[in-house]
């Protein structure tokens, strides 16, 4: 069973209707019993960052999710803001503090050519960086995905970074660290890409999984 985060952020049912698609057994909940049984763990999202924390502690699941995700190593998909809720803080409309399980910060993108609009909203081609043993690793280069966000994360360290586009600069298209595989674009908008994404979430066993067992 894949258990989406259920946090009053986002498009939940196109997520849910997606990896359903695929094979996926998708289960939209806010239920830690549900993340505890959970086979993958799935965090979307869509809106703003600090809304987003606030809606995720009043669950109550912030810590089911470390311990599941970060302890228990079920694998993880985060698109978007849920994404960017990895990182340690973000500046959208104030500062806030993310989950931090990533040495990371959510910055605004800063675009000075005048030709390249902010919020970052359409199609884009990603180049890849890291995808062998990720969810990742069937994705052709130069494939593009759905994006729409004003905001991107911003890594300490490079390493994780699995995948970049280019608007105005170059930014941060998807991570890959262990267990934890997320996405800026939108997999569930991106038609037939996206798609093959989520099934290869779906049929993802990460490396230290595989050396666990």
């Amino acid at each position: 069973m894949i258990a989406i985060v259920d946090y009053g952020m986002g498009n939940l049912r196109s997520m849910a209707k997606a990896l359903e698609y695929v094979g996926g057994d998708a289960l939209l909940t806010s239920d830690a019993a549900d993340i505890r049984r959970a086979d993958r763990i799935v965090l979307p999202g869509v809106g703003a960052f600090g809304e987003a924390m606030e809606n995720l502690h009043s669950t109550g699941l912030v810590d089911v999710l470390a311990e599941e995700v970060l302890q228990g190593g079920k694998p993880f998909l985060g698109v978007c803001l849920g994404m960017q809720l990895l990182a340690r803080t973000s500046v959208e409309h104030g500062r806030h503090e993310g989950l931090g399980w990533l040495a990371a910060d959510v910055l605004p993108l800063t675009i000075t050519a005048s030709d390249v609009r902010v919020p970052h909203t359409g199609w884009n081609d990603i180049e890849l960086q890291i995808a062998a043993g990720t969810a990742l690793s069937r994705v052709r280069p130069g494939t593009a995905f759905y994006f729409n966000h004003s905001f991107h994360l911003v890594p300490d360290d490079r390493s994780v970074i699995a995948a970049h586009t280019v608007h105005g600069h170059e930014i941060v298209a998807a991570i890959a660290q262990d267990n934890i595989c997320a996405t800026q674009f939108h997999p569930e908008k991106s038609q037939q890409a996206g798609l093959e994404l989520l099934a290869d979430f779906v049929a993802w066993t990460p490396a230290s999984a595989r050396a666990a067992a």
